[in-house]
């Protein structure tokens, strides 16, 4: 079971490649294995042109390696504190993307301008507080989760309805069900970040009805969904 995890974790991290969302090794994506309680991410500044299936390391929900012969992502104590605070949540992305990057290294949030971000974003993608200089200088990923979760708690966003985040100067984390759906959430974010940017540059004054906002979101989620043939990815 867990080697169909390493699999797929590898799979989803190429993907970043051929899509063009990360440079160098800028980049990670994990998966969760609930029913054992077990966490798969890519380890630590591997070169993707030489990493296989066999270089993913599987850790348990504290952190510890439990199979691997490579370290960690250094991003996974991030993703272990959105995997325990979003229960719903399968598979998380992280990219220094161009555009996404851009909007988080000026602390904003991405505004829903449009059906495309609507159909996969049910609102303003957000942006996480600057990071207090006891969080950076004490356990750093750590503390970028929690302030990502903080971000969420404290506006009553749904997770599951963004499925992603800016955490400011930093860059995009998205994640969902699976890591394959965490990884097409990375590239829906990165292009709704390009289309916002040129929005903004002919018209910063921009903006969009929320009731057609929320008929694209239920076109594609929820009870009365009616797009598409809906295979889970």
């Amino acid at each position: 079971m867990i080697e169909d995890y390493k699999y797929r974790v590898y799979c989803a991290n190429m993907e970043l490649v051929k899509l063009g969302l990360i440079t160098f090794t800028w980049g990670n994506v994990s998966a969760i294995d609930r029913a054992n309680g077990l966490v798969v991410i890519k380890p630590s500044g591997v070169s993707y042109d030489t990493m296989s299936p066999e270089d993913m390391v599987v850790i348990d929900l504290e952190g510890k390696i439990v199979e691997g012969r490579l370290k960690a992502s250094s991003d996974t104590p991030t993703h272990l504190v959105l995997y325990n605070a979003f229960p719903e949540i399968g598979g998380i992305a992280h990219t220094h993307s161009e555009f996404a990057t851009s909007w988080a290294q000026v602390g904003a949030d991405i505004p829903l301008l449009g059906t495309t971000h609507a159909d996969y974003f049910a609102g303003n993608i957000p942006c996480t507080r600057d990071m207090t200089e006891d969080e950076v200088r004490g356990d750093y990923e750590r503390e970028t989760g929690n302030v990502i979760v903080e971000r969420f708690s404290s506006n009553f966003i749904d997770p599951f309805q963004i499925p992603g985040v800016l955490v400011k100067n930093h860059g995009p984390f998205t994640w969902g069900k699976s890591s394959a759906e965490a990884v097409f959430h990375a590239a829906v974010l990165e292009q709704v970040s390009k289309i916002a940017y040129f929005s903004y540059t002919l018209n910063s004054r921009c903006s969009m009805n929320a009731f057609l906002a929320d008929k694209h979101y239920s076109r594609k989620h929820g009870t009365g969904k009616y797009y598409g043939q809906w295979t889970d990815m």
